[in-house]
């Protein structure tokens, strides 16, 4: 395996950066994200995980989708589709398996979704795997690794005096053509895994359809949605049309321009698909709290053709985030006995 020193490595971020958008892990008003950097100078050397996933890079929280004007008597539709080339440094391997289970959604079934595939073509993963398991990880439970390289374009493993660099896809054999690599090779390092909490797949998921533990789960949840939005792989969004607050013709409020935006959602809130009636199909906590274990371990896996992959990267981020620990190691202990 090839072999490159910190120098070498800060070296070549620097090129790629004045070439196209590079993002890396950056410290954001004291909160750990993937964001775009001018230089390697400003990634956060020595992270251990970003607050938020790489998802908001394929999938953001918000965006148009298109424009609406009305013109006359007619209405002139024009999509945004993103056009940017964008490279993304220091990828976790429980993030890039994320955006691997996005695919099967908004890639390997009709319809593709042009915004997500426009996204996912022009963007490079350089991963970094994990020196270590963090107190709340468990990706070894689902099927991943902390060094896991396969859903990557080209994986760093930090080794003494510098990184292994391993490619993977075409795509990261392009971005390595700049690397000058140094004159040793390297042995990918063996990295410490705890062992594994429990293996979902081992759990009957229908026989636990009906049972009482879900409402006594849910007297802890607020419905907040945080774990959703942390989430690598939760991908509900809600489409609406709002007016633009200027027209681009005039530079004045008007009301004849509207864009379509669309934006996160989540099956745990209480008015996620609510009809125009005010019917809501979950409208209690338990439904919903259940439906997000399901959707995770059984629903998405058997309607996208995951076999024994689970829609859960096992990152973690939701045990850090709920305010009330409702914790998702907790619930796969309880339902495998």
């Amino acid at each position: 395996m090839n072999f490159i020193t910190q120098a070498q490595l800060t070296e070549w971020l620097d090129g790629l950066a004045r070439q196209q958008t590079l993002s890396a892990p950056r410290e954001v008003s004291g909160v750990m994200l993937y964001r775009p950097v001018e230089s390697s100078q400003e990634i956060a050397w020595g992270f251990t995980r970003p607050v938020m996933s790489v998802k908001e890079a394929f999938f953001p929280l918000t965006e148009r989708l298109l424009t609406i004007e009305k013109i006359g008597e007619g209405i002139q539709l024009t999509e945004t589709l993103p056009e940017d080339q964008q490279v993304i440094f220091g990828v976790r391997p429980c993030d890039a398996r994320g955006v691997k289970i996005l695919d099967a959604l908004f890639l390997d079934k009709e319809p593709v979704d042009p915004y997500y595939a426009r996204r996912r073509a022009n963007t490079t993963l350089i991963g970094l795997a994990c020196k270590e398991m963090g107190p709340t990880c468990f990706c070894t439970s689902v099927g991943g690794a902390p060094d896991e390289a396969s859903d990557m374009d080209v994986m760093l493993s930090e080794v003494e005096g510098g990184y292994a660099v391993e490619s993977v896809t075409e795509k990261g054999k392009t971005q390595l053509q700049t690397l000058e690599y140094g004159n040793t090779t390297a042995e990918k390092p063996i990295v410490n895994r705890k062992s594994e909490i429990v293996n979902p797949n081992s759990i009957s998921w229908p026989s636990h359809f009906d049972d009482e533990y879900w409402a006594r789960m849910s007297e802890r949840c607020l419905s907040c949605r945080a774990c959703a939005y942390v989430c690598p792989t939760c991908r509900c969004f809600i489409v609406r049309d709002e007016i633009l607050p200027f027209e681009a013709a005039t530079g004045r409020p008007g009301d004849s321009q509207f864009e379509r935006i669309r934006c996160w959602d989540s099956c745990e809130g209480e008015n996620y698909r609510r009809t125009a009636g005010g019917h809501r199909p979950r409208a209690e906590k338990s439904e919903r709290l259940r439906n997000r274990f399901f959707c995770k371990f059984y629903f998405y896996p058997e309607q996208y053709g995951l076999g024994k992959t689970s829609a859960c990267t096992g990152c973690g981020r939701c045990v850090d985030v709920c305010p009330v620990n409702v914790d998702i190691t907790e619930v796969l202990s309880h339902l495998v006995r």
